[in-house]
C-alpha cells in the first residue's frame, strides 16, 4: 500500500474535530431526579455549581464545591445513572473526603489512586444498596473481597497497590486533579463555614426524612448522627493535645555561647550569645494496675511515642515509666516496642509524676496514661501535665489537668 503524501503548503486546512456541546437538560434533569427522590440531599445537590470540561474523565468536584462534568460522558451515559453519579460526587464532599485525606500520612497522601478508590468503596456501597443506579466499572468493596459498610480509612490499606479509578477531584482526595480551574477563578466557591453549616443542614434533613418515612440507607444514618452527635477521635485530641503541650514547653528560650550571635562581628572582641529554642524532655508515666488493658495502653503509647517523633522529641528526650502504687521500670527509649510493662497491683499515679520529676533532667511535659482510678498531686507539678483517661468511665482529673479521653475498643 502506498502511503499517503503529506498535503502541500497550499492545501486547506483541515477543520478540528467537532467537540461534543454539554447537554445542560439532559444533565440538569438527572440532578433533579436525585433531588426528588432523595430530599434530604436537595441543598447539597443544588450547592454544586456546574462546570464544563473536556478534560474531566466523567464528572469530579473541587474541595470548593464545583462539579466538573466532561460532555461525552454526559451525552453517553443514560438519566438514571447520571443521577447516581451527581449523589456519589455530592457524597464525597458531604462527608468530608477531602478534609479527612488531608489527615491521612503523606505517603498515604501521595497515592492519590487508592485513596480515590477507598473513597468511592465506602460511597458506592451505600449508593447501590440505596437503589441508585450507577455506570459500569465502579468500584465497591465486593471486587475486593471487603466487607461492606466501612469507612474509606479502613478499606485503604486493604486494597491492592495497582488499583486505578477516574480522579473524582480535590474534593474527594484532597489534591487538585489537572483538569480543575485555578483558584480564585470560575464559579462561586464554598467555604468551609458554608459547608459545614450545609452538612449540618443535609443532616438534620435526614433525620427529618426517617422521622417521616422510617427509611434511610444505613450508611447516611451513621453519617447523619456523627455530624448531629459528633464523637471526638481520641487520636486526633490527644495529638494535639501532645503537640500543643511539646510548643509550649519550646518556647522558653536561653542564651548559648556554642553559637555566637550574628552582631558578633560587629563588636570587634565582644562575642554575644544566640537565643536558642531547645526541644522539651517528655516523661510518658504509664499506668499498668490490674485495671488497665493491653490493647488501649499499646494504642494510647504509640499514638504519643508517634507525635513526639514528628515533633522532633525522640531518643534520649524521653522516659517511660510504668507504675502503679510503686514505679516499677524507669526506661529510656527510641521505639514502643523497647517498654516492658510491670505492675498489675493497686493505683498511685503520683508516684509517677513524682519520680519524673525527680530525675536529673526535669520534663517540661508529663503525659500519664491511666484508667484515672488514681489520687491525682494537689498542684501542678512545675510542668505541662496532659492525662489521658482509658475508659468511657475513666473518672475526671483535677480542672488544671488538661484531659483526653480513649474510649475502650469494642
Amino acid at each position: 500500500m502506498t502511503p499517503a503524501a503529506a498535503p502541500g503548503p497550499d492545501a486547506p486546512e483541515q477543520p478540528p474535530a467537532a467537540r461534543t456541546a454539554l447537554d445542560r437538560t439532559k444533565l440538569l434533569a438527572a440532578r433533579f431526579r436525585a433531588a426528588s427522590d432523595r430530599p434530604y440531599l436537595a441543598a447539597a445537590l443544588y450547592a454544586l455549581a456546574v462546570v464544563e470540561s473536556a478534560d474531566v474523565p466523567t464528572m469530579g468536584v473541587d474541595r470548593h464545591w464545583r462539579c466538573y462534568v466532561s460532555p461525552d460522558f454526559v451525552a453517553a451515559t443514560p438519566v438514571p445513572e447520571l443521577a447516581g453519579v451527581w449523589v456519589h460526587e455530592v457524597a464525597h464532599l458531604l462527608r468530608d473526603h477531602h478534609g479527612r485525606a488531608d489527615r491521612l500520612p503523606a505517603a498515604e497522601q501521595r497515592d492519590r489512586d487508592r485513596v480515590n478508590v477507598a473513597q468511592d468503596c465506602e460511597i458506592n456501597d451505600d449508593l447501590l444498596a440505596d437503589g441508585l443506579r450507577l455506570p459500569a466499572g465502579r468500584m465497591e468493596p465486593k471486587l475486593f473481597g471487603l466487607p461492606e459498610g466501612q469507612l474509606f480509612e479502613t478499606y485503604l490499606p486493604l486494597l491492592p497497590p495497582e488499583v486505578r479509578c477516574p480522579d473524582c477531584g480535590s474534593g474527594a482526595t484532597g489534591r487538585p486533579a489537572p483538569w480543575e480551574l485555578p483558584s480564585g477563578t470560575g464559579p462561586a466557591r464554598l467555604g468551609d463555614v458554608e459547608a459545614q453549616a450545609l452538612r449540618r443542614q443535609t443532616a438534620d434533613a435526614m433525620r427529618a426524612h426517617q422521622r417521616s418515612r422510617g427509611s434511610l440507607p444505613a450508611g447516611w444514618q451513621r453519617w447523619a448522627e456523627e455530624i448531629l452527635e459528633p464523637t471526638v477521635d481520641w487520636r486526633r485530641a490527644l495529638s494535639g493535645a501532645v503537640r500543643e503541650a511539646a510548643a509550649w514547653a519550646a518556647g522558653a528560650v536561653d542564651y548559648t555561647y556554642r553559637r555566637p550571635s550574628r552582631r558578633t562581628p560587629a563588636l570587634r572582641g565582644v562575642v554575644l550569645p544566640s537565643l536558642r529554642r531547645p526541644l522539651p524532655r517528655v516523661a510518658v508515666v504509664i499506668d499498668t494496675s490490674g485495671s488497665m488493658g493491653d490493647g488501649e495502653l499499646a494504642a494510647a503509647l504509640g499514638e504519643v511515642t508517634g507525635v513526639l517523633r514528628e515533633v522532633g522529641v525522640r531518643g534520649n528526650r524521653v522516659t517511660v515509666l510504668a507504675c502503679d502504687a510503686d514505679v516499677h521500670a524507669v526506661s529510656r527509649v527510641t521505639a514502643t516496642e523497647q517498654i516492658t510493662l510491670g505492675g498489675g497491683g493497686g493505683t498511685d499515679m503520683r508516684v509517677g509524676i513524682d519520680a519524673a520529676m525527680a530525675a536529673p533532667e526535669r520534663p517540661g511535659i508529663v503525659i500519664v496514661l491511666t484508667d484515672g482510678l488514681t489520687p491525682w498531686p494537689d498542684e501542678l507539678p512545675g510542668c505541662r501535665l496532659v492525662a489521658a483517661l482509658i475508659g468511657q468511665d475513666a473518672p475526671a482529673p483535677p480542672s488544671w489537668v488538661e484531659t483526653v479521653r480513649i474510649p475502650l475498643e469494642t
